[in-house]
């Protein structure tokens, strides 16, 4: 079943108008298709906030688990999490079946999602506060695992929808017109559920409620939206030359930066504006909850009536000079928030309504400019990789939102914070630098990055003509490098033999050209073994501490503990990825690839 709205082209399901051309110009989406795509987002983004925003304080003020232990689980939950994300986007990009390659991961992991996150919000009464920093852990875990199931996927369909560098912005700005409201929805149902004094029972029913929605929305979107054949029928690639791959491509480098460094912060908000409210604007108890529920929904409210003009301004300007206006937003407004203090509740919210115009234009400026980097990738490659693509960002961003999710709350708890009473002078100076400084500083630096992105919608419409020559056959030019590229299937090195060997790093090929294939395989075990040692000594580490403390463990150690499982999850991502290796290794040691062969690959690295 699809959307009576969509033209009957080749593809009637993908929501694509009859006529589309390769080129992308023709690619002009349905308007119900877009609305179908971005509905789910609605429950995503809600309950996100809800994670984000109420969950640490609810377990930490009301279920009463130790900050410190919070933070060592979501340490642990969240680099899980980003081991699992490029494994899902590989697995969803190479899935085949008359189902598509997305949809069947979709409707397995958007149930299961629910049903971890009602979990997650519902720990059971009787647990004291070691069950309950047990219980966290393993439902955080399960919820952000199967969110990667589907999300995955999902970031994969809407790349794959059009081709169009305009109608992109389109397709993930109605996303975006969906995510706001969801988390405005998420930032007041908790507070107006609460309002009836069980906090617990109004969490459990507000996660029921966001639960439905997802379950429901994603339900309708696989009904009404199917996936586009012609990209599904591709040939995928192997997951670790993939990587290399994506890396030797200059804009993904930049945008991958630019998101980098400016996912740093990203959890610093949503976790750090209850104790901002509370503890540095000293909003008064009996109000505390109206103020919070005002500053998100102001914040979130001024993003989403932004938005369209964030469409307009694209559509006029490009999408990367409005990606640059929103970084100057931010950087003005997380400065202006460190000048307040008690009692300056209208001034925050003034300051929020500023900084909140730039809240909404994120989510749908990057993915529609990944969906570009995309097409890049695609004139170099041959491949269409939009699922794995996505699950770089993520592995990437998620590492390094692991410490703002987690080292603030065990920061506070290192310089004394105390649940429910007034703090010290070093505790207040501690959250307003983490609040206000600790965003404005990576705004900062990721606009130095973002600067230099070079894809204009003039470049994009030449790597789609590129892409047209490729498929006749045909040399294309790079519009970036002027460098001749012949068809994937015509390069100096077999197709198949190319992804062999950027299994491995240029240095190690040079040593293989030199020296043999057995050096490489012993560099190959000596880094996986190495980064095996950082895993297994790191979760050693933690698992010693713990026992010789138990639960007399400091602030000051629940940090260091953090540091440590952190440690632990990098070293278990660098096993995995060099153990991936091994077999390509052994293989090159049994049929050795001739040494002019790994010269030309080589030259066509450079």
């Amino acid at each position: 079943m699809v959307s009576p709205d969509v033209a009957p082209d080749a593809t009637p399901t993908s929501g694509v108008t009859e006529g589309a051309t390769r080129k992308g110009a023709a690619e002009k989406l349905a308007l119900a298709t877009k609305v179908y795509f971005g509905l789910p987002s609605i429950a995503g983004a809600g309950a996100a906030i809800a994670i984000g925003v109420y969950m640490p304080k609810f377990y930490s003020d009301v279920v009463l688990v130790p900050v410190g232990w919070l933070a060592i689980a979501i340490a642990l939950a969240r680099a899980l999490d980003a081991i699992t994300d490029p494994l899902m986007g590989w697995i969803s990009d190479r899935t085949r079946t008359r189902f598509g390659r997305r949809r069947p991961w979709i409707a397995l992991g958007a149930p299961l999602c629910a049903v971890a996150l009602v979990a997650l919000f519902s720990p059971p009464r009787e647990l004291g506060a070691d069950g309950a920093a047990l219980w966290f852990g393993i439902t955080f875990i399960l919820y952000f695992l199967f969110h990667t199931v589907y999300d995955m996927p999902h970031y994969g369909l809407g790349a794959e929808l059009t081709r169009d560098y305009n109608e992109r912005s389109s397709l993930f700005g109605w996303r975006a017109l969906f995510i706001v409201p969801g988390t405005i929805l998420g930032a007041v149902l908790p507070w107006l559920a609460a309002a009836s004094g069980d906090t617990r029972h109004a969490y459990a029913v507000t996660s029921l409620l966001f639960a439905a929605v997802l379950v429901a929305s994603y339900a309708l979107m696989l009904l009404r939206i199917r996936e586009r054949p012609e990209f599904s029928a591709r040939e995928p690639n192997p997951l670790v030359p993939g990587i290399r791959r994506a890396m030797r491509n200059r804009p993904f480098r930049i945008l991958l930066a630019t998101y980098v460094v400016g996912s740093i912060p990203g959890a610093i908000p949503g976790t750090m504006v209850p104790y901002f409210s509370e503890y540095v604007i000293q909003v008064p108890p009996e109000k505390a909850g109206f103020w919070l529920m005002a500053f998100l929904v102001t914040y979130f409210g001024t993003g989403f009536l932004a938005l369209p003009l964030w469409m307009h301004l694209a559509r006029r300007f490009g999408k990367l000079r409005v990606w640059l206006a929103t970084y100057l937003i931010g950087i003005t407004g997380g400065s202006l928030q460190f000048l307040m203090g008690p009692g300056d509740e209208l001034w925050v919210l003034l300051i929020l309504a500023y900084t909140g115009l730039q809240f909404g234009a994120g989510f749908f400026i990057g993915p529609a400019m990944q969906a570009d980097v995309i097409d890049y990738d695609e004139l170099h490659t041959g491949k269409r990789r939009e699922a794995q693509y996505g699950s770089f960002w993520a592995i990437a961003t998620k590492f390094v939102v692991i410490p703002s999710a987690a080292i603030p709350l065990g920061v506070l708890g290192a310089m004394g914070y105390v649940p429910n009473q007034p703090q010290s002078p070093q505790v207040v100076m501690t959250l307003r630098i983490i609040f206000c400084f600790g965003p404005a500083l990576f705004a900062a630096l990721s606009y130095l990055l973002a600067v230099r992105y070079p894809i204009s919608e003039q470049i994009h419409h030449r790597i789609l003509e590129g892409l047209e020559h490729h498929g006749r056959g045909e040399s294309a030019v790079d519009p970036l490098t002027d460098e001749v590229l012949p068809p994937p299937d015509r390069r100096a090195v077999e197709e198949n033999t190319g992804w062999l060997l950027d299994y491995f790093s240029p240095g190690e090929l040079r040593h293989c050209a030199g020296g043999g294939p057995t050096p490489l395989l012993h560099a190959v075990l000596t880094k996986a073994l190495a980064w095996g040692f950082l895993c297994l000594g790191s979760g050693g580490l933690a698992y010693r501490w713990i026992s010789q403390h138990g639960r007399e463990l400091s602030d000051v150690d629940n940090l260091v503990l953090t540091l440590i499982v952190l440690a632990a999850g990098l070293g278990l991502a660098g096993t995995l990825y060099h153990a991936t290796r091994i077999h390509p290794a052994v293989r090159m040691r049994r049929l050795p690839v001739a040494r002019e062969v790994i010269g030309r690959h080589l030259d066509e690295m450079s």
